[in-house]
């Protein structure tokens, strides 16, 4: 499945039996963060993002500007952008086909149920086939401008949808959104059956998580380097144990075990979050 050419810049990444760590960055240009040239990247997805398929592999010449127009609808109708979460989703759904090229499920966004209304459930649903292995990742994300706050919000939300009724619930609806004529559209409905016990899905199962923050570092540079990676790992290194482990503590608070599937975790540090909602709202206005 063809995409766009990579942009973020992946300053760490840290594999680990858990689960692995990373710090994504736009990276700066002429002493500048990239700001609007992030914002013209993150365009180039807004198809594959909001269109299911079939309409994704159907864009050619002839109907390119009007798929592109209407991909941008779906994902954005409203003037109160920035209480939106749509942005956090995006930007989760480029790390995880950038670095790992995950294969998009189903576009949650694509199933709004009116304009302006968000989508309930996972923030994301992904497959990898690895040799003919069906992984399924299911993501959250949180678009804030304080990584401590981001942190506290997306662990019960994790911990609440990894209930069973809930997750039932879930994979039902995700498999009557599932676009038939998508390659791994059987294999992905075989994984989610009823009957399926979700200890099996667990095993071919992961949770990338990605969180937004304001970040001194990030404005303070003006190109990355040995000494901003040094910096950025000092502001974030101690996150990334901190999710991991007030995680694991909920979920075994509520379930009575160890959290049974892996967890990637993005992070991904803004010069100014406010700054570029305002880029991305103009950028989203002039597609429509």
């Amino acid at each position: 499945m063809k995409k766009p050419s990579p942009f973020l810049s992946v300053v760490v990444h840290d594999v680990g039996d858990l689960g692995d760590d990373l710090a994504l960055c736009a990276g700066y240009e002429r002493g500048n963060w990239r700001n609007d040239q992030f914002a013209d990247h993150i365009m180039e997805w807004i198809p594959e993002f909001a269109l299911n398929y079939t309409e994704v592999n159907d864009i050619g010449a002839h109907n390119a500007v009007k798929m592109t127009r209407k991909a941008a609808r779906i994902v954005y109708q409203t003037e109160k952008y920035g209480l939106r979460g749509e942005f956090g989703e995006l930007f989760l759904h480029i790390a995880m086909r950038q670095v790992y090229d995950t294969v998009p499920a189903v576009s949650k966004i694509y199933y709004k149920s009116a304009v302006n209304k968000t989508v309930e459930g996972f923030d994301a649903v992904h497959v990898v086939n690895n040799n003919g292995d069906l992984e399924l990742w299911i993501g959250e994300t949180k678009f804030y401008n304080d990584l401590s706050r981001a942190i506290r919000d997306v662990i019960p939300e994790i911990v609440d949808h990894l209930e069973t009724d809930y997750l039932r619930s879930e994979f039902m609806l995700i498999k009557n959104k599932i676009d038939p004529h998508w390659p791994e559209a059987d294999s992905l409905s075989g994984l989610l059956e009823e009957n399926v016990s979700l200890d099996e899905v667990f095993k071919r199962a992961c949770i990338p998580i990605l969180l937004t923050y304001d970040s001194n570092v990030v404005s303070k540079n003006h190109a990355i380097h040995d000494e901003y990676v040094d910096l950025l790992m000092s502001e974030i290194g101690s996150k990334y144990d901190d999710l991991r482990d007030k995680l694991e503590f909920q979920y075994r608070e509520r379930f009575g075990c160890s959290l049974p599937l892996g967890v990637h975790i993005f992070l991904l540090p803004l010069e100014n979050k406010k700054r570029l909602i305002a880029t991305l709202d103009s950028c989203l206005k002039e597609l429509q």
